[in-house]
């Protein structure tokens, strides 16, 4: 016996306190092992989404083309159906050539009328060159020799003036000789027709220097009306290069017959998927008038908006994971582009104003523009539109 107890009893009382000490020693060290790894996988989780920023509040993007009517006409025919995919230089609407044809016609006629008319115009300057050459050369020539002959004539009358003034002279002495009889008649007779004849051979010079004068006159005037000829020159040039000013002009109005009849085939500048055709057979369009639109789906990206406090570490160029809703949460590829230039606020229709006062800080959202990695939608199943959430990686 052991303290009035029998001594069976003792050993199994040992064992289960010992039994109890080690069972609360596991369970101290499995408690200490779960909190561990609740630290570790804390931990884990804080390294994975402290490098790692998200947002909802996204959209894929793409570049909607219209395609418009570039002349006015009837739509003849209709080649696309909504949501077909087109290539590039398709075609995809006509319309009505038949009046664009005449036209064309019509600028083709111009223009030959025109160049018909240019040629004429540059063969006749050189032959109005040549006449007015001529012309100024004989007029030169007839007005030095009326002024020769004016200046001989007057060299003429200068002489029978002095025959005139020796002829006066010899009467005037012969005059008290014949009162004297100290002559005969006969020589005072012939003095007084040599006086006369003297006279006479004066009054023709003198005839004959107005008639120069006035021919000298007439030669001058001829001059100068051929002087003029060299601005008719100046006038027929000029009318030359309008003519071929006209030829210009029109050859622009054939080229640009032959460039509408060219736009009656409305052909795709992009590859896409035809969308909001609003183009029917028979319609009359005018130019400019939207037909239908074109969604390219080779060039798309996501406009995802970012709360500003989210921007702090986002940089172009970080990786981003893509995960689209309508395909279950399907991951992609892509990379921070670009971040816009304001909020998102700032572009609206009406940006919000504080002009009360009472001012409450709202989180602003920024636009940032990520772009997919190449070739991983082979079969364009993405479309604008679409809600993703980017998660962007910014270590």
């Amino acid at each position: 016996m052991t303290d009035g107890l029998p001594e069976t009893n003792a050993a199994p009382a040992r064992v289960g306190l010992v039994g109890r000490l080690r069972g609360s020693a596991r369970a101290r060290w499995i408690v200490i092992a779960a909190a561990a790894l609740v630290l570790v996988l804390g931990v884990v989780t804080w390294r994975y989404f402290a490098v790692r920023e998200s947002t909802d509040d996204a959209q894929i993007d793409a570049h909607l083309n219209p395609v418009a009517a570039r002349v006015g006409g009837t739509v003849s025919a209709v080649l696309v159906s909504d949501n077909q995919y087109v290539e590039k230089g398709a075609v995809l609407v006509t319309i009505d050539p038949a009046d664009i044809k005449v036209a064309l016609a019509r600028a083709q006629a111009d223009l030959a009328e025109n160049e018909a008319s240019s040629r004429a115009a540059g063969r006749t300057v050189p032959l109005t060159s040549m006449t007015a050459t001529a012309q100024e050369g004989a007029a030169s020539g007839d007005s030095g020799g009326a002024d020769a002959r004016l200046v001989a004539v007057r060299a003429q009358l200068r002489e029978a003036e002095a025959r005139e003034r020796l002829a006066g002279q010899d009467l005037e002495r012969l005059k008290p000789l014949i009162a004297k009889d100290e002559i005969s008649q006969q020589q005072y007779d012939t003095a007084v027709s040599a006086a006369d004849a003297a006279r006479a051979a004066r009054d023709a010079a003198a005839a004959a220097v107005a008639a120069a004068q006035k021919a000298a006159a007439a030669a001058q005037a001829r001059l100068a009306q051929v002087s003029t000829s060299r601005e008719q020159v100046d006038i027929v040039a000029a009318r030359a290069a309008s003519a071929a000013a006209k030829v210009e002009m029109a050859r622009a109005a054939l080229e640009q017959a032959r460039l509408n009849l060219s736009y009656t085939e409305v052909r795709a500048q992009v590859n896409g998927v035809v969308s909001r055709r609003t183009a029917e057979v028979g319609q009359v369009v005018q130019p400019g008038q939207p037909l239908l639109a074109l969604v390219s789906l080779d060039d798309i990206w996501v406009t995802a908006s970012f709360k500003e406090s989210q921007l702090r570490t986002i940089r172009p160029g970080q990786p981003v994971e893509i995960g689209v809703d309508a395909y279950g949460g399907r991951k992609y590829r892509g990379r921070v582009d670009s971040i816009a230039a304001a909020t998102g606020a700032r572009f609206s229709l009406l940006p919000p104003e504080n002009a009360t006062g009472n001012y409450v800080k709202v989180v602003q959202r920024v636009p940032v523009k990520i772009v997919f990695e190449q070739g991983q939608d082979k079969e364009r199943v993405l479309r604008p539109g679409m809600s993703v959430v980017p998660t962007v990686i910014t270590r």
